[in-house]
């Protein structure tokens, strides 16, 4: 009964796909013919099939139908029909798919084919009285299918954003299984204080929480805010007890008291700040372990405060950075995925760079400038090149540094791999020397760069930077002198390849051929650096270069000690995010005098110092003795 059933769908369907190609010269649906709904076929033998075997067939049919037909109508609709009106719902894919349905099938890249179908119906409606309302129409369908094309590109595969599951496809499930169980057996000796009931915590998609960590307190929540152009926006909420606890830690920051802030996770240990900061610390001090662990509180904290309809994977959401609840997110997000780079997890930290440049359109935190490098330490080439293409829809990402060089370097291996299987594909696109060619002409400092930092010390090297062309210093532009300088720092590991190295060489080589017979294409590519980048200021200076870095700057325990409130936080480091006192209401010494120079500056980086008016009036209350021996580090 089924399988009939879905017969009589499908030639249904291929009856009205011819009919709707006669008539295609028609633009007004009163004079097409009317067409049966198909979806109603599943009802007309209602009694003779069960419960279970319609809803297959349903879900069967409706994939189906979702993949002859386009997508992008369906989410075009879906934008202005309430969720809960289905009928309606239908009625317009209905007839936004009866003049462009049977066009798509014919051209090779849907979006491409799409937006010509959409263009020629444009014209030949062009005599018709109804012609500026379908060329508004059409307008309005190509902004969204662009966006459709954002949105897609950035769409995050929850299964690969867990760093657990990627090291076991890296070093198999035994051994990572092993690891896990001897640090779980070791890490759960060294809580104290702990309640001895145990809770399963909430499952989460982008952390995996561990058993000890304390109950969800419910302290955070996420409003809707608006849906807009096909994006929904939000924003957190924070409870009173939150705003409590905020109360706690501003006042711990002004005072410079770590102790204080450690005394505010002792009570509210879903506080985000209070975790952001020791993050830092713990980071500081080398305890990466720790760090990475405070990361992920905050991170399950963050999705347990989840709005019912907030769904980020899809890439369809969005928190704006300005608001100053959202924030955390974003701090927390790129920590986390500098947390799995530095394990060897790039494909997952690929995900969650693309998860955090799907956030907030206008990338606060530059995840535009290393979504790159990440996707090629995950060996993502045909998505590099995708993204590239689809991003935004305008094809200008080659023009900033870190792309131009990249998809030089993702050509490259692309060609390789299509040469090892053997396969003949079109040359439509340019080879990589080409690539990479155009790369040096347009950023040739990124050169000179690249051979002081990765180093390349080759006598060739020396000969080609004694060229002209690659002795500037500088590009004349702050933007993008500084964007060079975040590309250089987070991705110069990956030219230590020597394929890449001979790639570069000799495409540096063919610069300088190209220079010697024709010198007005240095003055060209100059042209469009300076109109791609034109502003007389820095656009990305709130972007710090060490943040893109893989470096990690620590000091030596002699000098950590100068300013720390308490030593046994540097000593107890081990004990999860319990290895600080926070019965101790004693402040860190934060007078200048008799300090090392070093120390004072490490202090002066750190979020909560800021040396304002009461650092005399402070220093005066650090002279009195604060308590701390021996006889307290056990407790």
């Amino acid at each position: 009964m089924s399988a009939r059933l879905l017969r009589k769908v499908l030639q249904e369907q291929e009856e009205q796909l011819q009919q709707l190609d006669n008539d295609d010269d028609s633009d007004s649906p009163d004079s097409a013919a009317p067409s049966k709904n198909i979806f109603n076929l599943l009802n007309e033998d209602e009694e003779d099939v069960d419960q279970g075997d319609e809803s297959e067939i349903t879900n069967e049919t409706l994939t189906r139908y979702s993949n002859e037909q386009e997508s992008f109508v369906k989410k075009s609709t879906a934008d202005v029909v309430p969720t809960s009106n289905h009928k309606s719902k239908k009625k317009k894919k209905k007839k936004g798919k009866q003049g462009s349905f049977s066009r798509v099938d014919k051209a090779e890249n849907p979006l491409d084919g799409i937006l010509e179908i959409l263009s020629l119906d444009s014209n030949s409606s062009s005599n018709q009285p109804g012609s500026t309302e379908a060329k508004s129409v059409n307008a309005k369908v190509r902004e969204n299918c662009a966006k459709q094309s954002t949105t897609s590109v950035l769409q995050v595969d929850p299964k690969f954003l867990s760093a657990e599951n990627e090291l076991r496809r890296i070093f198999g499930a035994k051994v990572v299984s092993s690891f896990e169980n001897s640090h779980q057996t070791s890490s759960s000796r060294q809580i104290r204080g702990g309640r001895r009931g145990s809770h399963n915590p909430r499952k989460t998609i982008l952390v995996s929480p561990s058993d000890h960590w304390p109950r969800w307190d419910g302290s955070l929540s996420m409003e809707s805010l608006e849906s807009k152009d096909g994006f929904h926006y939000f924003r957190y909420v924070h409870s009173s007890s939150y705003g409590q606890a905020q109360r706690a830690f501003e006042a711990a920051k002004s005072i410079h008291d770590l102790n204080s802030i450690a005394s505010v996770l002792m009570y509210h240990p879903y506080h985000l700040d209070s975790l952001i900061t020791m993050t830092d610390y713990f980071k500081f001090v080398g305890e990466h372990h720790m760090s990475a662990d405070a990361t992920a509180k905050a991170l399950y904290a963050l999705e347990c405060a989840w709005h019912p309809m907030f769904t980020p994977l899809q890439g369809n959401c969005q928190l704006k950075f300005s608001h100053e609840t959202n924030k955390p997110l974003f701090t927390a997000l790129f920590t986390h995925m500098k947390n799995m780079d530095r394990r060897g997890c790039h494909r997952s930290a690929l995900e969650v760079c693309k998860l955090l440049l799907s956030l907030d359109s206008d990338d606060p935190m530059g995840a535009m400038f290393c979504i790159d490098y990440f996707a090629l330490r995950a060996e993502e080439y045909a998505w590099l090149e995708n993204f590239s293409e689809d991003y935004k829809s305008d094809n200008s990402l080659w023009l900033f540094p870190n792309f131009s060089y990249s998809l030089a370097i993702c050509r490259f291996y692309l060609e390789k791999d299509e040469s090892s299987k053997e396969t003949h594909v079109e040359n439509v696109k340019a080879t990589s020397t080409d690539l990479m060619k155009q790369a040096l002409m347009l950023h040739p400092l990124v050169l000179k760069k690249l051979v002081a930092k990765v180093p390349l010390k080759d006598q060739a090297w020396t000969n080609i930077l004694k060229q002209a062309f690659f002795k500037s210093e500088q590009t004349g532009s702050l933007s993008l002198d500084h964007l060079i300088n975040i590309y250089v720092e987070r991705s110069y590991i990956i030219w230590r390849l020597p394929d890449l190295q001979k790639l570069l060489r000799n495409a540096a080589l063919l610069v300088i051929e190209t220079l010697e017979s024709n010198g007005s294409e240095a003055r060209d590519w100059a042209c469009v650096r300076k109109e791609a980048f034109s502003s007389q200021k820095n656009e990305y200076g709130h972007l710090l270069v060490s943040d893109f870095s893989d470096s990690v700057p620590t000091l030596p325990p002699d000098n950590l000690q100068n300013f720390m409130a308490d030593p046994r936080m540097r000593e107890e480091v081990p004990n999860v995010n319990q290895g600080v006192n926070p019965q101790g209401g004693d402040h860190a010494p934060r007078d200048l005098a008799n300090r090392s120079a070093l120390a004072v500056l490490f202090e002066s980086i750190l979020p909560w110092v800021d040396y304002g008016d009461r650092v005399e009036e402070e220093a005066a209350e650090n002279n009195e003795p604060n308590g701390h021996g021996p006889g307290h580090q056990g407790q």
